[in-house]
């Protein structure tokens, strides 16, 4: 990639990143920015680290399906299991199953974009993060400090330093939740490589026991069942 490419490209990332912040988050804004990081030496940097964990490339090669969930059969697991948490979040919270942006996945990055788009929401309830405005930049952390997904990378960076520069009052909350996301990220075994459709009778204890996450959030005052 040129130099003269490289910037225009940045240029328009940058648009981008702005239209997500003065739409406070809106989902297509969002996914155009996530987009804008195909075919980058972003992307390309995100996929080799992918690869490099533990099932990473076997997952690629195959192009295991992104998540496609049936709410109404998730329901049907017991109480506290994956399936049946995810399946009773979703409805609690009126979101669409299937909010994510359509995308073929012929491509590498595609794939692993289209993965981490459609299993977003079972980072927040393995991590413990809610999906109010903290909750969403730590379980961001998480993927952006694992895997160095671009379009995270971005989003918390900006948070951040905008919370900082035009928002003090609202800094402390942000970073120490952005710290704690990314805490998990390094003590943790990766997200983006469990393959949660094959357990979800699995309950939420035994998922972090098998992702050896030490530091879960839910009790947080960013968490999805804050203490105080």
């Amino acid at each position: 990639m040129n130099r003269l490419h490289e910037s225009f490209q940045v240029l328009k990332q940058l648009g981008k990143l702005i239209a997500v912040g003065k739409s406070s988050g809106n989902l297509e804004k969002i996914a155009d920015l996530v987009d804008s990081f195909l075919d980058t030496p972003q992307m390309n940097a995100c996929i080799t680290r992918f690869r490099k964990l533990p099932g990473g490339s076997e997952m690629m090669d195959e192009r295991y399906p992104p998540l496609q969930p049936d709410l109404e059969s998730l329901a049907q697991y017991p109480a506290g299991s994956l399936g049946h948490e995810y399946a009773a979040l979703i409805r609690r919270l009126n979101y669409d199953p299937e909010f994510f942006r359509p995308r073929l996945i012929d491509t590498e990055g595609r794939w692993l974009t289209q993965r981490i788009a459609t299993t977003h929401d079972i980072h927040h309830l393995i991590s413990g993060f809610s999906t109010e405005r903290e909750g969403e930049n730590g379980v961001l952390a998480i993927t952006a400090s694992q895997i160095g997904f671009p379009a995270y990378v971005c989003l918390n960076q900006a948070v951040q330093t905008g919370n900082f520069r035009f928002k003090l009052e609202s800094y402390p909350a942000i970073s120490k939740a952005i710290n704690h996301g990314v805490t998990i990220g390094f003590t943790s075994q990766a997200f983006c490589t469990a393959r949660w459709e094959e357990q979800w009778g699995w309950s939420i204890e035994q998922w972090r026991h098998h992702l050896h996450i030490q530091y879960p959030a839910d009790q947080c005052s960013y968490g999805l069942h804050p203490s105080v």
